[in-house]
């Protein structure tokens, strides 16, 4: 692919009408492509396979780029879950003791002043 050049795009329409003209007429990929002005014969053959594998809904799917391979969400158990919600309400309580006991000393502070 020459620097520079955007990569030609065809909608679904063009890409249905190319698979099913290439089935009624009984044309080869390359005589497809050809009759098209489609660069690349091997373009038309994986627009067949999805139409065969898929539908003409197939050929509607943008299938740019890579996939996503990120990590399968981490499910937690319900035993976790509890384990997490007692941590975290000890945690809310230690923070509502220590915010109390920070405003005791502030207004005995200010009232040695």
């Amino acid at each position: 692919m020459p620097k520079g050049k955007p990569n030609k795009r065809y909608t679904p329409e063009f890409k249905i009408k190319v698979v099913e003209t290439m089935h009624r007429e009984k044309l080869s990929y390359r005589e497809t492509a050809r009759q098209f002005d489609i660069c690349d014969h091997d373009r038309v053959a994986a627009w067949e396979r999805i139409y065969l594998e898929e539908g003409a809904e197939g050929l509607c799917i943008e299938r740019r780029g890579r996939k996503s391979t990120g990590r399968p969400p981490k499910i937690k158990k319900e035993e976790d879950l509890i384990a997490e919600v007692q941590r975290l309400r000890a945690e809310n309580a230690y923070l509502k003791k220590l915010n109390a006991l920070v405003a005791e000393r502030v207004r005995q502070e200010k009232k040695h002043e």
